[in-house]
């Protein structure tokens, strides 16, 4: 199984298990890291590209949605619901989806140069502000 198929697998996964009823429930799971040198954030990102095809292909195309707003907001002392609101720390821009009655969404955390950079996942059934 090649690692996009792998990783699809686990979104699959991720989409089935319980969210909590009512509120703000929401998994998010590190689908991969780059250990090393800054090239590995280039890995992540055609990752992160390619997953955005097939996911399109099942659920639609979408362009890619920036963070930078939600960060403005936050600064500002506006209350952003999660995963939106972790999301938007540590991701510059997400894949997102609606998928049924849940919201996918995918992205490359990179924004800390002192962490490991890290291609995640989230399902929620908040909307994305």
């Amino acid at each position: 199984m090649d690692v996009v198929a792998r990783h699809l697998a686990t979104i699959d996964r991720l989409r089935t298990r319980d969210l909590p009823a009512g509120g703000a429930g929401h998994h998010t799971v590190e689908l991969d890291s780059g250990h090393g040198p800054r090239p590995a954030a280039d890995d992540l990102y055609a990752l992160r590209e390619a997953m955005a095809q097939r996911l399109g292909a099942r659920w639609g195309e979408a362009p890619p949605w920036g963070q930078l707003t939600l960060r403005l907001r936050l600064a500002r002392g506006e209350e952003i619901p999660e995963p939106w609101a972790t999301l938007c720390l540590r991701t510059d821009e997400l894949d997102v989806w609606q998928a049924g009655t849940v919201w996918l969404a995918v992205g490359v955390a990179d924004r800390d140069e002192a962490d490991a950079i890290r291609l995640l996942a989230t399902v929620t059934r908040t909307a994305p502000p």
